[in-house]
């Protein structure tokens, strides 16, 4: 599966740590980053990660495109849910465009984790009879 990671500044260190825990379960997985997000999870994990922009120079919009293209099957994108952020319009197109293309994605840890086990259990298996891989 192609797995998308996204992480607001004050939360780039819980993406870390969370990819750290669960490197296992993402190495099994092509995984794909805003810039930021990518380069500190890889240098924590060794994890291979395709690196976009930064998200403030347009890194979410790339994944965007890619969840349009139906090209991603799970979204991890750890929001700071308390400050504002002045490209919040495209983040909202991004969870819409997961919403359009029935696309799982979690904006905090809880859910997250709810996603990583049931991706390890099989249950997220359904993406690929409904996006068959050319």
């Amino acid at each position: 599966m192609n797995i998308a990671l996204i992480a607001h500044d004050s939360k780039k260190e819980l993406m870390v740590q969370f990819c750290i825990a669960y490197c296992r379960v993402l190495s099994q997985h092509n995984l794909v980053a805003t810039g930021t997000t990518g380069k500190l999870v890889g240098e924590a994990t060794g994890l291979s990660i395709q690196r976009f922009l930064p998200g403030s120079h347009g890194g979410d919009q790339q994944i965007a495109a890619r969840i349009a293209c139906n090209e991603i099957d799970l979204l991890l994108f750890f929001r700071d849910p308390i400050s504002a952020k002045p490209h919040e319009p495209n983040e909202l197109n991004l969870l819409r465009l997961c919403d359009v293309h029935n696309i799982p994605v979690a904006t905090n840890i809880a859910t997250a984790e709810v996603l990583i086990h049931g991706l390890e259990r099989g249950d997220l298996d359904w993406r690929n009879i409904v996006n068959p891989k050319m």
